[in-house]
């Protein structure tokens, strides 16, 4: 029977698959030298088994991304998909074949008082075939993998993006962390430059508009320390929820912050055809509005179908099982639709405009891909330099800080110039520790921009 339905598909109706063409550049525009300094080189493998987010050294990272695949709902979503998916491609594959029936019965009928009660029983098996002459079950089938293939990119997409977000909202808590440290010293200073101004006033050197700053600045940053608290606490209830945990049941308590910025191996354009799932998912879209041409198609030839049935009938049990008591039928049917007024023709049409869009949608994924890596290229590298100069004005700014305050205390300068010194010396310090978050996040960005650890199946188009 398997053989005679593949004799049959081989005669099927509608355009056979070809992926469609994409632009692919040769190389990437931003991509850096491998000289540049921040982007060594790199073995192309360190991505290929799928942990990632190992680059970053981050022991804590690491346990909070294994949670996300056992209890994030997003991705516990999508493996539900795709194994919907997956059960309609049986579905699909089992319309190839006949199906059986089988039916039995007993009644007891009964009339007047001159008519006795009577016993019926039957007993029967049908079955029916509809043989695959054009094809239409068969791209049923192709068209049902495809879906199931796009499934399994979606679940790949989705697990790559909670990753993802795990790991940037991870490092931006770590950055929280740090400024609040930052923070907290610099109230411990300005608590101590209030009782400088406090006592210089007391003793007639120094003008009450001195106390009065210090105390608006000291009031101030306490406020910026309420306010980076809450975000602190915003970020781990995030956490919480894409590991799938209520955010009072997580905790996340502080902890040194590995800064590092990994070199991320940087894959041909070429590659990122089949590494990308977003791209995967697009590409097994358009095989699937494909074969539906030749399910549409299918509608222009005849269809037939096949049947028998086998059964018996007595009054009592052994008689069901008496030749004289069986009937038998075969059938054959063939149906064909003569007019139906272009209805056919329209959903071959409409079949064909939803596979040209499938093809439309799939170069545009293609095309957003390559833009968020060279985004991605540039972000890196823009912030690798940014690093170099914050980490300069800092230093200089610390420098400014301390020799303004000296001075302050030796009644050289205003107090007016030691706020402003304190003031840039802070922002300075939490420019350069949410430059390091933020590298950080454009590693993270360009990672998923390159598909992440994801690898399409051995064979898989």
């Amino acid at each position: 029977m398997a053989a005679i339905a593949a004799t049959l598909s081989a005669c099927a109706v509608g355009p056979d698959y070809v992926r469609p063409s994409a632009a692919a550049p040769a190389a990437f525009k931003e991509a850096p030298a491998t000289d540049a300094g921040w982007f060594p080189a790199a073995p192309a493998d360190t991505l290929e088994r799928g942990a990632w987010w190992q680059l970053f050294g981050d022991a804590g990272l690491d346990t909070l991304v294994a949670q996300v695949e056992v209890s994030n709902q997003n991705v516990a979503a999508a493996v539900a998909a795709y194994a919907q998916a997956r059960s309609l491609v049986r579905l699909q594959r089992a319309a190839l074949f006949p199906s059986v029936a089988l039916d039995a019965g007993a009644k007891r009928s009964g009339g007047g008082a001159s008519i006795g009660a009577a016993d019926s029983l039957q007993l029967g098996a049908a079955a029916s075939w509809a043989p695959d002459l054009w094809g239409k079950l068969g791209r049923g089938v192709e068209g049902a993998q495809a879906s199931a293939q796009a499934s399994a990119a979606d679940l790949a997409a989705a697990r790559l993006s909670a990753q993802g977000e795990v790991a940037i909202d991870y490092f931006a808590l770590r950055d929280a962390d740090a400024e609040l440290a930052l923070v907290r010293a610099t109230i411990a200073g300005y608590e101590r430059a209030l009782t400088i101004t406090g006592n210089r006033y007391a003793a007639g050197i120094a003008p009450r508009t001195d106390v009065l700053q210090a105390q608006t600045q000291l009031a101030n940053t306490r406020a910026d320390l309420a306010a980076l608290t809450n975000q602190r606490a915003q970020l781990e209830h995030a956490i919480a929820v894409l590991i799938g945990k209520a955010p009072a049941d997580f905790t996340l308590p502080p902890a040194p912050w590995n800064r590092t910025v990994p070199a991320v191996p940087l894959a041909l354009p070429s590659e990122l055809l089949q590494r990308r799932p977003d791209i995967a998912s697009a590409e097994r879209a358009v095989a699937a509005a494909n074969a539906q041409i030749g399910i549409q198609r299918s509608a222009y030839f005849p269809s037939l179908a096949l049947s028998g049935s086998f059964g018996s009938s007595g009054s009592r049990v052994a008689d069901l099982f008496s030749a004289s008591n069986s009937l038998w039928s075969l059938g054959l049917s063939v149906a064909q639709t003569l007019f139906d007024a272009g209805a056919t023709r329209a959903r071959v049409a409409g079949a064909q405009a939803a596979r040209d869009a499938a093809v439309a949608r799939y170069r545009q994924t293609v095309l957003t891909a390559f833009q968020a890596v060279e985004d991605q290229l540039a972000s890196a590298r823009a912030l690798a330099d940014q690093a170099v100069s914050r980490a300069a004005a800092s230093q200089a700014a610390d420098l400014t800080e301390q020799q303004l305050l000296n001075q302050y205390q030796a009644g050289q300068v205003a107090y007016t110039s030691v706020v402003t010194a304190q003031a840039s010396a802070l922002s300075a310090r939490r420019t350069l520790a949410q430059l390091a978050a933020s590298r950080q996040a454009a590693a993270i960005a360009l990672i998923q921009a390159l598909g992440g650890g994801w690898q399409a199946p051995p064979g898989a188009p």
